[in-house]
């Protein structure tokens, strides 16, 4: 049998395909996914899930001209293949392969960055009103070669407060507009709120009684029904879908056709088909299973959502199959769950949410634990702060855990709903920093900025195990405000296990070469930058090097920081963070306030620019973050010569300090 995937150079050759061909090319679509992800890691399930429903939405609709727009991008993996990225799969999330998430740059198919859940609907919705101001919509009589606009989403994505926003709006246009509805009866996790179960129901209802007897009479009178109503007597009792404006998507003015199978391709040809041509905004619900196709996958889509490396053995569509996941090391994540954990069995009055990361915050460990008293509210950041302030209000010490990128979709609430109203919200924010292979979408890069503005609030970061549980605590027993704790998407480091952790302290560095009592220059960094800072003043021959785990970006140590300027010492700040209002800023600014001379400070962090997809090491290599980045700065910061790598645009220094001497 001849392969077809390596001949495919765009959605165009598919149209020249057999539906049994087209079965042939999902196989091998899922066959390039799994072996790729087995070797690099990446999202398996949601995209083994998808692969028959993008064949058919290719297949049928022109995405050169017409608009595909996704929601949470990581079902992303077989549009990619199927608009000629075959050659970039083998370097899946390094900086010359394939982006894990739609990437404009990468090719016109893709046209947002995504990967952040919820937004598809409302940029669908944009589009479809620009093409329409641009006499660009597709309309049957009056511009049948116009563009159509189709939304990919999936139902726990639909929960999320822009999709409901989205959903609102696109009822009130006077167009085609097609949003499929994914429904693979989970997230990244089981979703979560009356909403999933609502799908729940449908899905599980063996007869769909109701929706055939009303068929007929809610498909008369409406622009295109006579079509969509012979697509429903074409499929017949085999399809079990009909159209029924009586469900719950009639409150947004949306018909809706579902639930279909979406592995049948011949069927999800046909509907398509229909649907394209519709008038106006139509709802195509689609049943899938996550990690189709691979026994493992489809078992355990939580696991193998975003797995790392693997190795398989068996048939992999088999129950015999057996697959063994590359285990790295104790990772920050891991370490947090265990850290909460003690928290919440030392005090009854701990709470914790996660918004559908259960996994990726370590909360899967705790929700059995404490069902009571720890919750996963899905794709709903904006509602699990709020939740969180009213349980503090409540008298409860509340502990979200929630991705440093996802964060951002809070940020109104955690000004309103908790530092405007004094209220002790605990953020524990998960992938700080550069995040490696998910790239710019999910890069934690902005948070300290944003909350360093809220009055009262609390910024801590950790830089190991034993210091991320000083840090819990800390915030366990601060009650005047809100406070966080960020640390990054990586393992923890035993460089100081043989090292007791003091109790932080509100607003003091801990310092991490006392021995250095008259030191060259001196490193404060925020977070796990302190630790690679200690094996670069190591590298530095001839110069004492104090380094300082800051430990608070707000509030900073202000003590400190006098006593280094004030002793003309060099001061050389890292964090893994923007260097625009980050950590940094916040040491020149007490340096300001205090009226002392900034001129000795270098500021290390993120660029002010997009680091795409990659290691985690390279991206913090690319950006001077690496031991070597940070050596030739402190070398720089000191005037020694051979110093100053020109590629490296993250220095952000004023005048150069002379090497201090011993008299």
């Amino acid at each position: 049998m001849t392969s077809i995937l390596p001949h495919l150079r765009s959605p165009q050759d598919l149209r020249g395909l057999s539906v049994p061909q087209l079965q042939q090319l999902a196989a091998e679509i899922r066959h390039a996914i799994t072996t790729q992800i087995a070797n690099s890691g990446g999202h398996l399930a949601p995209n083994l899930g998808v692969v028959e429903l993008t064949i058919a939405l290719h297949y049928v609709f022109d995405f050169g001209h017409d608009r595909l727009l996704f929601d949470v991008g990581h079902q992303c993996y077989p549009h990619k293949l199927l608009t000629g990225r075959l050659p970039l799969l083998s370097r899946l999330r390094t900086r010359d392969g394939m982006a894990g998430f739609p990437e404009p740059r990468e090719s016109p198919y893709d046209l947002f960055a995504v990967g952040h859940a919820g937004t598809g609907i409302s940029t669908a919705v944009g589009m479809a009103r620009g093409d329409m101001l641009n006499k660009d919509a597709f309309d049957p009589k009056t511009n049948p070669t116009g563009r159509r606009v189709v939304t990919l989403i999936g139902d726990a994505s639909i929960v999320n407060g822009v999709a409901m926003e989205g959903l609102n709006n696109a009822g009130t246009l006077k167009r085609q507009f097609l949003v499929v509805l994914n429904d693979n009866g989970m997230s990244i996790s089981k979703p979560q709120g009356a909403l999933s179960h609502y799908f729940d129901r449908l899905r599980l209802s063996h007869t769909y009684a109701d929706f055939k007897k009303s068929a007929g009479q809610a498909l008369k009178g409406l622009p295109g029904g006579e079509a969509l109503r012979k697509a429903y007597h074409k499929v017949g009792e085999a399809g079990k879908a009909v159209t029924n404006e009586a469900a719950w998507f009639e409150h947004f003015g949306l018909v809706t056709v579902g639930p279909i199978d979406g592995h049948d391709l011949p069927r999800l040809i046909d509907y398509l088909r229909e649907a394209r041509d519709f008038e106006r905004p139509l709802v195509l619900h689609v049943h899938t299973i996550k990690g189709k196709g691979f026994e493992a996958a489809e078992s355990d889509s939580t696991t193998f959502h975003s797995p790392p490396a693997f190795r398989v053995e068996g048939p992999v569509d088999s129950e015999d199959c057996r697959v063994e996941l590359r285990n790295e090391g104790r990772s920050f994540t891991t370490a947090f769950a265990d850290a909460l954990s003690d928290v919440m069995e030392r005090d009854p009055r701990a709470v914790t949410c996660t918004a559908a990361m259960p996994d990726g915050t370590g909360l899967s460990k705790i929700l059995p634990k404490f069902p009571d008293r720890a919750w996963d509210v899905g794709i709903c950041e904006s509602h699990a702060l709020d939740m969180m302030a009213g349980l503090a209000k409540t008298g409860y010490k509340p502990f979200l855990a929630v991705y440093c990128t996802f964060l951002q979709r809070a940020f109104d609430q955690a000004f309103q709903e908790a530092a405007l109203q004094g209220l002790p919200v605990r953020l524990c924010l998960d992938r700080a920093g550069l995040v490696g292979g998910d790239g710019a979408v999910h890069h934690g890069f902005c948070d300290v900025a944003l909350l360093r503005t809220l009055p009262g609030a609390v910024i801590t970061a950790a830089i190991d195990e034993p210091s991320l549980r000083a840090a819990l605590e800390f915030m366990r027993l601060y009650d005047d405000g809100l406070s966080a704790v960020r640390y990054p998407r990586d393992l923890v480091s035993g460089a100081l296990a043989d090292r007791a952790c003091p109790t932080f302290v509100l607003g003091k560095a801990r310092n991490l070469t006392p021995d250095i009592t008259d030191p060259d220059a001196a490193i404060l960094a925020f977070g796990t930058p302190a630790i690679t800072a200690l094996d670069a003043a190591a590298r530095v021959p001839g110069a004492r090097v104090a380094v300082y785990d800051a430990r608070f970006a707000k509030p900073v140590d202000a003590d400190l920081v006098r006593d280094l300027l004030m002793r003309c010492i060099p001061v050389i700040t890292i964090e893994d963070h923007s260097i625009i209002g980050g950590f940094g800023s916040a040491v020149l600014e007490a340096a300001q306030e205090m009226g002392l001379d900034t001129s000795g400070v270098t500021r290390l962090g993120l660029p002010d620019r997009w680091v795409y997809q990659d290691s985690r090491a390279r991206q913090l290599a690319e950006v001077g973050l690496d031991v070597e980045g940070i050596a030739e700065a402190i070398e720089a910061a000191l005037g020694m010569s051979g110093s100053g790598r020109t590629d490296v645009p993250t220095v952000s220094a004023t005048r150069r300090l002379p090497l201090r001497r011993d008299a």
